[in-house]
């Protein structure tokens, strides 16, 4: 287990300097100044929300879908896959596998002729709600039993993106581990047993441990480990997984849970924390303000833009009216920038 990192007051101070220009500008005002750089048609694209499955709030969720549709065709951009980060089912799902919101939430709400390619899975803490069915088996056991682009072969994987010359390594974990909660609900449905989750570390650092064999390494949860959030800083996912991801120069960490969009960087830390939580739930607070610890956070509902090549990866933040709220850029060598 990695010791809990100390972010000194000096680095603390260094990073909110740096980023304070930048967080006081409204969103939008990069492209009014000219900074919009357009997603080149000829990279890799997909597409990423978190928190969209919502049971009580249909209209954002078909608001997202719709900026999606029209910010890829405007764009030229359609995405190759898209990543669901988790939360992918709030409330019931009476009727398992077979549910008619597969259909009606998934299946027309993201459809194939607009969003082609896989759709790979994480699981969420609501996707661990025990109700009718046991929803978080219920989303490994959908694509074994239907035709769908829905992909999740287990709670954790990973995959190099794309097949052919690949980009990006994909590693892909459930983070509701003991103690994401507030309390430690060892024998609640809403967290993995201590055993799975020492099982699923081991796999984690083995994988990270293997020579790369791609140009970046992302690795993709429903939990943040740093959040301007509702949530908070989880102090357990960084004891756990914040080492490793330093040690081993991670390059994008993804996530959703908190209902915003986020971008946090540290000083001397390899890894961007991208926290994409506007698929479609209810917003929520922010536990610090963003302009304080950034470089962006915005509380709208909206989704993200991973653009990949061989020299940079580009994320973007994009809100429900197919526009353009934050975007940087990263390459193989550490360096990121915002544009």
């Amino acid at each position: 287990m990695a010791d809990f990192p100390s972010l000194s007051r000096r680095s603390f101070l260094r990073q909110s300097f740096a980023f304070s220009a930048v967080a006081a500008l409204r969103p939008g005002t990069l492209l009014a100044q000219g900074g919009f750089v357009a997603p080149n048609p000829a990279s890799q694209h997909m597409f990423m929300i978190g928190d969209w499955g919502t049971d009580k709030y249909i209209d954002q969720q078909r608001a997202v879908a719709s900026s999606m549709a029209r910010w890829g065709q405007n764009n030229r951009s359609a995405p190759g896959a898209m990543f669901l980060l988790g939360d992918n089912w709030y409330g019931h799902m009476h009727d398992g596998v077979n549910d008619a919101r597969w259909k009606t939430q998934f299946e027309d709400m993201y459809p194939a002729n607009l969003f082609p390619g896989p759709a790979y899975a994480v699981l969420g803490n609501h996707d661990y709600e025990k109700r009718t069915f046991d929803k978080a088996q219920i989303q490994i056991d959908y694509p074994r039993q239907k035709k769908t682009r829905w992909t999740m072969p287990d709670r954790h994987y990973t995959f190099k993106y794309p097949e052919k010359d690949p980009i990006v390594t994909f590693i892909c974990l459930d983070s509701n581990l003991p103690g994401t909660k507030e309390f430690d609900f060892t024998l609640s449905s809403y967290v993995m047993s201590h055993r799975d989750a020492d099982a699923q570390d081991q796999w984690f650092a083995a994988e990270l441990a293997k020579p790369r064999t791609t140009p970046f390494v992302a690795v993709i949860a429903h939990h943040p480990l740093f959040t301007n959030g509702i949530h908070r800083d989880n102090r357990t996912l960084i004891q756990r997984w914040d080492g490793l991801l330093r040690q081993h120069k991670v390059d994008l960490y993804i996530t959703g849970h908190d209902h915003d969009l986020q971008h946090i960087e540290f000083d001397g830390h390899p890894t961007s924390f991208v926290i994409s939580g506007g698929g479609g739930a209810e917003l929520v607070n922010w536990s610090i303000p963003p302009e304080k610890r950034g470089p962006f956070g915005d509380r709208v509902i909206g989704f993200t833009h991973l653009e990949m090549a061989k020299d940079a990866l580009v994320v973007r933040h994009v809100g429900a009216q197919a526009n353009q709220l934050h975007a940087f850029r990263k390459t193989p060598d550490g360096k990121m920038a915002i544009l």
